[in-house]
């Protein structure tokens, strides 16, 4: 049995502004790679002896870039999926479910905005995880830390094994921590982050959503009913989809089902949410510099840089992100980047080139 992959594509990435913004968000550029982090997710799954073509799910202003980023690497989708409305991760997945081939069709759902280093090693543990998948188990996969980072959730896992592959049922999901939180659970151990990644069928995942927030599974049910479709986009019924409540697949359904495991996982993991992540993720220079774009620093260091369109020039400073592109330049200490959203929100309250979403 193939697998189908699942490419959630409807977050605008505003942590990453002003480069990513709601018409281009972060998943559609090239940031680690030659090829856009969008690109680089539906590429992990070409191999057809394993995967299926992917169905994506996205946002409608993105149609066209969508299909043209696929087109470029030689991927052509199942389906491209275009929500009228962000009713979050719960809703989208749900379409996904209700679109694929066969209602037992086993799905990999994944960000599109993830970084993974080791392809192989991930690809290997989805091979792993599939039997329990197959078997009715809603698998999640959690990334092993590196350290107490209080940016991302965390999954404890039970002592229990599902067979030999590493895989074991969960205990918990702990939302983002407090810093002395999130060191006592590593010192604990057997906690892992929780990366939104998911392998399951289709029709269990759709029988628990059902069961937990039937409003969302009806309405997931009258839109992809009456979609309207055009070539491969799925066009699902506005007013139906609309009425769906808005939670996220943790909340909706992972946190509360008793058929949840976790497959550990170290791959090289990241989700770019930050521009000092995106910074952790690149080869610095020897002064520990990240450096893109026109710009020129003399006797300076610890920076992060990205310049669009104009040249930066630094002297004799350190420890600084400096981002310009489309008219905007924001400048903040190393470290601070995860409160960008006040950053775009102030922008939005002068009228400036702010983005809504995350």
């Amino acid at each position: 049995m193939t697998i189908t992959p699942v490419i959630l594509s409807g977050g605008s990435g505003t942590r990453l502004w002003p480069l990513s913004t709601t018409e281009k968000p972060k998943q559609f550029l090239a940031l680690t790679d030659e090829l856009t982090m969008f690109q680089l997710t539906a590429a992990r799954c070409e191999d057809g002896s394993r995967f299926a073509p992917p169905i994506v799910v996205g946002n409608g202003r993105h149609a066209a870039t969508i299909e043209a980023q696929l087109a470029e690497i030689g991927i052509a989708p199942d389906a491209v999926i275009l929500e009228p409305a962000a009713r979050n991760t719960a809703a989208a997945i749900a379409l996904a479910a209700l679109e694929v081939a066969t209602p037992d069709a086993l799905m990999l759902v994944m960000p599109s905005d993830h970084s993974i280093a080791r392809c192989d090693v991930f690809l290997d543990a989805v091979g792993r995880a599939a039997p329990a998948a197959r078997d009715g188990w809603l698998v999640t996969f959690g990334i092993e830390p590196s350290g107490p980072e209080t940016g991302y959730g965390y999954i404890e896992m039970n002592d229990v094994k599902l067979g030999d592959g590493g895989l074991a049922a969960v205990r918990r999901f702990v939302e983002k921590p407090e810093r002395e939180a999130a060191k006592a659970m590593l010192r604990r151990g057997g906690y892992v982050w929780n990366a939104g990644i998911f392998l399951m069928r289709a029709d269990r995942f759709l029988d628990a959503l059902e069961r937990y927030e039937p409003a969302v599974a009806e309405a997931a049910r009258k839109a992809h009913g009456a979609a309207a479709r055009e070539g491969l986009r799925v066009l699902p019924d506005e007013a139906a989809f609309s009425a769906a409540p808005s939670i996220s697949v943790d909340c909706a359904v992972m946190e509360r089902s008793d058929t949840v495991a976790v497959m550990p996982l170290g791959c090289g993991w990241s989700d770019i949410g930050s521009w000092d992540a995106l910074a952790d993720n690149s080869l610095p220079d020897p002064d520990g510099s990240v450096l893109r774009g026109d710009v020129i620093a003399h006797d300076s260091r610890n920076l992060v840089v990205r310049s669009e369109g104009v040249r930066i020039h630094l002297h004799g400073v350190s420890d600084l992100i400096v981002v310009a592109s489309g008219g905007e330049i924001v400048i903040m200490p190393r470290g601070a980047s995860q409160n960008m959203r006040a950053v775009v929100d102030a922008a939005k309250a002068r009228g400036r080139r702010g983005d809504e979403g995350d």
